[in-house]
């Protein structure tokens, strides 16, 4: 009986709860619906990496195989194109942790340590503008810089060098795949590093101004202040970036790697977004493999999250759940 009646409070208090905030349910409904739409019904579609799929018979109609396409794709004759993509996916999200992340972090502190606003406001236009360009822009821009004869980089070198009486051989920036790694991870910071800036900015203006004037009176230095006041004061808001960053790092955006690159440099430059693209849209396309290429990328990257906020919880007080 006792159950019977706390099943009945739970009952009821949902349902008050409901028609108390009705408003609330109406406004997210459309939300709702276009998650059910357009999130959760194209997974339905990850059943494809378990099929021999036959665009012409449909899910339905295709033969299912199991993991069959898992082990060809991990173990089978063109293995070793999949682990190489995997390996630059991993290389290029590295690059991007360790010089990316650190750096609107960096211009935040920069731009809160500078007191006169007019300087701030456009230091802040110049670094945030880059962000709205389209990846087809910025590339267009990276190939003709660093293009051959006519490149600003190559000129400039071309003259620098001439002013010695040194013979100066132009770099093939575009043909080598030595130099893909830091055009892409330069070029990334510079188009990024001012939009990401604005959190971790807000986190730093929500710290009580008191606390520097006090740190101030006891005599702390500017480097002080950022050690003891700023930093500490943004490291949530740090780990929950980074713990989402952790969760993005199969998921290199394909737009711009597709744009920059070319056959002779796939050895550092093609990542598994390009690989999955090629083997799914390309000639002979493979649907099978390439969804489970997919679905490989996106369970790492839930692992990751999972494991990264369990760290994150157990040496501090801060995660994402």
């Amino acid at each position: 009986m006792k159950k019977l009646k706390e099943q009945n409070k739970k009952k009821l208090g949902f349902k008050a709860a409901w028609l108390r905030d009705w408003r609330l349910w109406v406004m997210i409904t459309p939300l709702l619906i276009w998650l059910a739409l357009f999130a959760f019904k194209p997974l339905t579609g990850m059943s494809i990496a378990f099929l021999k799929y036959n665009p012409f018979k449909g899910i339905s109609g295709s033969k299912f195989i199991g993991f069959e396409n898992f082990t060809n794709l991990m173990f089978g004759p063109s293995s070793e194109y999949f682990w190489r993509a995997f390996k630059n996916t991993i290389i290029l999200s590295g690059y991007g942790i360790i010089f990316g992340f650190p750096a609107p972090i960096i211009l935040a502190i920069l731009l809160h340590e500078v007191s006169k606003n007019s300087r701030k406001k456009i230091v802040q236009t110049v670094t945030y503008a880059p962000h709205f360009l389209s990846e087809v822009v910025v590339c267009g821009v990276l190939v003709t810089m660093l293009a051959l004869n006519t490149g600003l980089f190559n000129v400039a070198l071309d003259k620098l060098f001439g002013l010695f009486g040194v013979d100066f051989n132009q770099i093939q920036f575009m043909a080598e795949s030595k130099y893909f790694r830091a055009i892409y991870t330069l070029s990334g910071i510079w188009k990024e590093a001012g939009f990401g800036s604005i959190v971790f900015f807000s986190a730093l203006c929500g710290i009580p101004e008191e606390l520097y004037e006090a740190a101030k009176v006891d005599g702390a230095s500017r480097i002080k202040r950022i050690l003891h006041i700023s930093i500490p004061g943004i490291t949530p808001t740090i780990v929950i970036m980074f713990i989402i960053k952790i969760g993005k790092i199969l998921n290199l955006g394909y737009e711009k790697v597709l744009l920059l690159y070319n056959p002779s440099i796939y050895d550092k430059a093609d990542i598994l977004s390009t690989y999955i693209y090629r083997m799914g849209v390309q000639t002979n396309p493979n649907y099978g493999m390439s969804t489970a290429a997919s679905l490989f990328n996106s369970l790492i990257g839930f692992a990751l999250v999972i494991l990264a906020n369990r760290i994150s919880k157990k040496f501090s007080e801060t995660a994402l759940w």
